[in-house]
């Protein structure tokens, strides 16, 4: 401390203004995809920048900065879920996200570059779209939380479970049994000899 008050609030703004615009694009990106549309995105992007950089001061390093924002994120959206019991969550994702083998490496977009074809070879994409949201939505939010975490922002088994407060072998038993029953609620979307 320089002893000079008027530094110290100059030095706090500085540092939320910098902790913004490390953030912001990240929390709304993430709020994106766990909502499904950009008005409630932005509307849990505010409330969760609102609690991070509230808790900033209190933020001890302990992990990633961005493990601890995301973790802020859910929390606020698992909040959201609980209260206000939301139907709509998932807009048009594509399936492709979703299939590909259950191993430790790769997100779901290097998953894609696998031999295998993906599931959903014969759908068109609003049928596909419509189809992963119905899909998603009989997942627990726990489950979601996992799969959005993995599948979309590409996050490694050890920063999901910080960010969610978990074991990191729950993270892998609950991504391998979301997969699962996406791959068998998913199938009776897809088109034969696609």
């Amino acid at each position: 401390m320089s002893g000079n008050p008027e530094a110290e609030p100059v030095s706090k703004a500085s540092e939320e203004e910098r902790f913004l615009a490390d953030n912001a694009e990240r929390v709304f990106n993430l709020a994106l995809r766990l909502t499904g549309n950009a008005a409630d995105a932005e509307d849990l992007a505010q409330d969760a920048l609102i609690r991070a950089l509230k808790a900033l001061h209190g933020f001890r390093g302990e992990a990633a900065a961005s493990t601890w924002v995301y973790r802020i994120v859910v929390n606020t959206w698992k909040n959201r879920v609980r209260s206000e019991k939301r139907r709509g969550l998932w807009k048009m994702l594509p399936l492709e996200k979703f299939f590909g083998k259950d191993d430790e490496e790769g997100s779901g977009e290097e998953r894609l570059k696998a031999d295998e074809p993906p599931l959903d070879a014969g759908l068109e994409t609003a049928e596909a779209g419509e189809a992963v949201q119905k899909a998603l939505l009989t997942l627990d939010e726990e489950s979601r939380a996992v799969v959005v975490l993995r599948e979309i922002e590409g996050l490694p088994y050890d920063r999901i479970a910080q960010a969610l407060d978990i074991p990191e072998g729950t993270v892998k038993s609950r991504l391998s049994r979301s997969r699962a029953a996406l791959r068998e609620k998913l199938r009776g979307f897809v088109k034969a000899g696609g």
